[in-house]
């Protein structure tokens, strides 16, 4: 075992959680009329806690680990909808393409040429987010719009025909700055909008926006999100030692 998977082991045993049922369903009466869809973020939650919400009746998981991913994946339900929403290695595509549901967070050609190659062994044609960078943090990933219009503007997107290029996703600069958030939002709504009026070739796929997390989920769905990410409103804080 190496040393992510011990770590992973180390905090999942420390983990207390609780699901907020409460919290769960008011996301999900806020976010039916804006018709988005919720992933659940479970990274570093236990199987027990997944099993509960699951228990509530949702399917759709976000994980950001490869080796918690197929652990977990070994442990629950087939028909969860599993979503690794992490940063992804090249090297690690293999092992989650069998049974993905989809791959947010895809930050270069290269990744998304691995992600094809596997997918093509698969037989299967794996749905995935192009990751746009719109913060002001230089430690996030993603392409920047120029890029994703070069990248779209290319034979070579044309080429990878396992793949299933379902829209974008973002995260927006960590700030207490409401109206920087809102921009940052407001101007992907924008460049979707326009990629997809543009490049209807791959716009004709494109039909999740993934903006939004626990903290500024609400931002999101006003400027168009229709894919959030939240966890610690769902599984509460999680507490990564012994009390």
């Amino acid at each position: 075992m190496n040393n992510d998977a011990l770590t992973i082991q180390f905090l999942q045993l420390f983990c207390t959680v609780q699901i907020h049922e409460d919290n769960y369903r008011k996301i999900l009466a806020e976010i039916k009329s804006y018709n988005a869809e919720l992933v659940a973020v479970s990274k570093l939650q236990t199987v027990s806690a997944i099993k509960e919400l699951y228990d509530l009746g949702h399917r759709n998981f976000g994980e950001n680990y490869v080796q918690e991913c197929l652990d977990k994946y070994s442990k629950l339900p087939d028909d969860i909808n599993w979503h690794f929403i992490g940063h992804l290695q090249s090297k690690k595509v293999k092992q989650i393409i069998p049974f993905i549901s989809m791959i947010h967070g895809v930050d270069s050609l290269k990744l998304l040429k691995e992600i094809n190659k596997y997918s093509s062994k698969e037989n299967k044609r794996q749905p995935v987010l192009i990751q746009i960078h719109i913060a002001r943090e230089d430690t996030k990933f993603g392409f920047s719009y120029k890029e994703v219009r070069e990248l779209f503007s290319s034979s070579e997107i044309i080429s990878l025909g396992n793949i299933e290029l379902n829209g974008f996703m973002a995260m927006a600069s960590f700030t207490d700055n409401v109206e920087q958030i809102r921009r940052e939002f407001k101007g992907l709504r924008t460049f979707y909008d326009e990629v997809k009026r543009e490049y209807p070739h791959i716009g004709a796929g494109m039909k999740y926006l993934s903006m939004g997390m626990t903290s500024d989920y609400k931002i999101a769905l006003e400027e168009g999100s229709n894919l959030i990410r939240i966890g610690s409103a769902i599984f509460g804080e999680r507490k990564n030692s012994p009390s």
